[in-house]
């Protein structure tokens, strides 16, 4: 196992047992957890600044990626779970890989609850759009997100896992006692909304993944930035 991997696991295990932190806390320093939570996932970059002497510009354009994802929520609020939030951490991982894909979803996810509220849902919004990120990072490369109708699939398994990760937390935290009949229950009433988010990334998707994606690489190209999924941690 690379010394990349074993870093990778390390943080992923590390932000999964914040999760259960927040779970156990979930009405206390629920934002403070967010904000250990974001650092965790700024690590990489950091290492890598101190490793690789990473350009400014680099950091300013994920930044600039993570500040559009996090914006175009706002405006879809008064529309339950249907956003553009997913599909630009999509496109941007698409392009800029795995690690900074991961890190813009879990920025996106802190920056926006300051318009929208925070709460003890927070850190899991930041783990579910950042493994959404990751994912597609790994997966850029593949047929399945080259191709258009796999990379629609893609995008609507990922609104239901979304969902789904988001569900666990809630019966987690506020169901008692546990039963199998409360997990279908709780996963049976969020239908709606997952399905809703998996439909909003099919739609922005199809209608403007290939002009994104045109786009970043672009900039990515004009600028000379680096894919750090390629760089060692």
């Amino acid at each position: 196992m690379s010394k990349t991997q074993r870093n990778l696991i390390k943080l992923i295990l590390f932000l999964i047992f914040m999760l259960v932190l927040s779970v156990a806390i979930t009405d206390k320093y629920y934002l403070l957890i967010s904000l250990l939570f974001l650092v965790a996932t700024m690590v990489p970059l950091y290492r890598r600044f101190e490793n690789k002497k990473i350009q400014s510009r680099e950091i300013v354009f994920i930044a600039v990626l993570a500040a559009i994802s996090a914006t175009s929520r706002v405006p879809f609020a008064m529309i339950p779970s249907v956003q553009p939030t997913t599909f630009v951490i999509i496109v941007s991982a698409m392009v800029l890989g795995s690690e900074s894909g991961f890190v813009i979803g879990a920025t996106s996810a802190l920056v926006s609850n300051m318009f929208l509220g925070q709460g003890p849902w927070t850190p899991w919004q930041m783990f579910c759009w950042g493994m959404i990120g990751f994912t597609a990072g790994l997966l850029k490369d593949s047929p399945i997100l080259k191709e258009m109708w796999s990379r629609l699939v893609f995008g609507f398994v990922c609104g239901f896992l979304f969902g789904w990760i988001m569900n666990l937390w809630y019966v987690v935290a506020y169901i008692k006692p546990l039963s199998w009949i409360a997990f279908v229950q709780a996963y049976a009433a969020s239908f709606y909304f997952d399905l809703a988010h998996a439909l909003s990334n099919v739609f922005f998707l199809l209608l403007f993944s290939a002009s994104w994606l045109k786009i970043i690489r672009r900039f990515q190209k004009k600028y000379g930035l680096v894919d750090l999924s390629k760089e060692q941690l």
